[in-house]
């Protein structure tokens, strides 16, 4: 029995571990990688994008240059063949308008792949255009992050003023995207999060821990007033995967932290604590602006898991005890509109808080414990086909099967008296070792005090205190003494006539 639960253990362990080789970049070139990005880092992602994009545009330019040729070729051999163009017109007519509809879409395609490249006339309406007031929205925190921004950038004088007047230039160009694919929309904020970072290491010559600092703010600044206009947008279908992993989250609201070999007990007081605050820190995370907040959020729930772990355990948690607690918290937590937050982070989060450092470890391992969940099975819980189709169908439940060993004629009173004994005895449990837990402090008390009186008991041994009479006090100069008689008459005043 012992072995079979050794082995049911390790079972566990392994449909849940993730090696942490596997968060890294399949480029590898050590930074942290993203499903979102098909395992690639964000710099790896990116270069893999524009690479295959520059491909599908040569090949739609190949494509309608071919088109184009077949066409005039067939109207040349139209033209020579007129004693059977009757017999072919319709036919050829036919392949032309097919030939001409597939050109169309294929430039159509190519000019849409491109969002930088426009006509002239395009640029010129824009640059007429008046620019949009952006200060026009009234949000509170919208308004308190832009003073903040500018009082932040006050301290950098004329590298402020040029920070300051790109950014602004910026969310005038955002404005005119908005039509843009999310993707198209996130691309122009990577490559501004980078010109900008660049401009200032090379022309500023800012260091780069403050380089980090101000990216943090532009951030701040540019995602505040973004942010209703990419979250979640219409054109993605990111609702609907919200609501997938909501459904999927519900329908497995019957799995326990023991078939996740969870270390956690949330028995302990302090560590019941940690998970709610653990799961308020997830759920949170919906209601913040910037992906710098999100990420914040996921960084303070996974630090609320280790020291959980690290209660219950006490010795520090470790990666393979991480990851299980954390698919836990969110299966507990079921956080709102979950697949739309880590795609907005993913978007546009300053790309090297998810490529390197604590914020980029935890935000891997979420997206993660969020695929694990999408494809959690029997397998993975050590649980037979049977009794998990069984569990998702809510037939039964595994925290239900003690009350199935009742029969069905069982006295609903007799059920709760033994349910209240069981918990009777749990609270003796608990009392016992709470009481075992008393006695050993009073000891260690007593023991405390009597190693203190017996150093203090050798200190005085070692030195005793040695009391000594106190001096004779010296009698004062007018006091009676025996020999006064001998001492000569005192002087007498004498009267001299001058």
């Amino acid at each position: 029995m012992v072995s079979r639960k050794k082995m049911s253990l390790k079972s566990e362990r392994r449909g849940i571990h993730v090696d942490q080789s596997e968060l890294l970049c399949k480029k590898g070139c050590g930074y942290y990688g993203n499903p979102a990005w098909q395992g690639f880092c964000s710099k790896c992602w990116r270069e893999e994008y524009h690479k295959a994009r520059q491909k599908q545009i040569q090949e739609d330019w190949e494509l309608a240059e071919r088109l184009q040729r077949e066409e005039e070729e067939a109207f040349a051999s139209s033209q020579s063949s007129q004693g059977a163009q009757s017999l072919t017109f319709s036919k050829f007519e036919e392949k032309k308008t097919n030939e001409k509809t597939r050109k169309v879409t294929t430039v159509k395609k190519f000019f849409s792949a491109s969002s930088r490249v426009g006509s002239k006339k395009a640029e010129i309406q824009e640059a007429k255009a008046p620019s949009p007031s952006i200060n026009r929205q009234t949000s509170i925190e919208t308004d308190r992050v832009s003073k903040e921004f500018i009082d932040f950038l006050k301290t950098f004088h004329k590298t402020g003023q040029e920070i300051y007047k790109q950014t602004k230039i910026f969310l005038e160009t955002m404005h005119y995207k908005r039509e843009l694919s999310i993707e198209e929309q996130s691309e122009c904020t990577q490559d501004f999060y980078q010109n900008v970072a660049e401009r200032m290491q090379t022309r500023g010559k800012v260091p780069p821990e403050r380089v980090e600092k101000i990216m943090d703010q532009i951030e701040k600044y540019i995602m505040t007033r973004l942010y209703k206009y990419v979250f979640c947008p219409e054109t993605t279908d990111d609702e609907k995967k919200d609501l997938a992993i909501q459904k999927r989250i519900r329908a497995l609201h019957w799995v326990t932290p023991q078939m996740l070999c969870v270390p956690v007990n949330e028995e302990i007081p302090e560590v019941s604590d940690m998970v709610v605050k653990a799961i308020t820190d997830i759920i949170e995370m919906d209601s913040k602006r910037v992906p710098r907040d999100k990420l914040a959020c996921i960084t303070k729930c996974s630090k609320h898991i280790f020291n959980a772990i690290k209660i219950t355990k006490n010795e520090p948690a470790s990666a393979d005890d991480f990851l299980p607690t954390l698919i836990y918290i969110v299966l507990k937590g079921n956080p709102p509109r979950l697949q739309s937050n880590i795609q907005y982070i993913t978007r546009f989060c300053n790309p090297s808080r998810l490529m390197t450092g604590e914020d980029g470890y935890y935000f891997t391992n979420l997206c993660c414990a969020v695929a694990f969940i999408e494809k959690l099975d029997a397998q993975s819980l050590n649980l037979s086909q049977e009794d998990f189709d069984r569990y998702m169908s809510g037939q039964t439940s595994p925290r239900k099967q003690e009350s199935e060993n009742w029969s069905p004629d069982a006295c609903v009173g007799v059920k709760q008296m033994y349910k209240n004994l069981d918990l009777l005895s749990q609270l003796n449990e608990r009392q016992e070792r709470i009481m075992n837990e008393a006695k050993k402090l009073e000891k260690d008390l007593i023991d405390w005090t009597d190693g203190v009186a017996k150093e203090v008991q050798d200190i005085v041994e070692k030195y005793p205190l040695e009391i000594k009479p106190p001096n004779q006090s010296l009698a004062a100069i007018d006091s009676e003494n025996v020999e006064n008689d001998k001492l000569p008459p005192p002087l007498q005043p004498q009267v001299y006539a001058g």
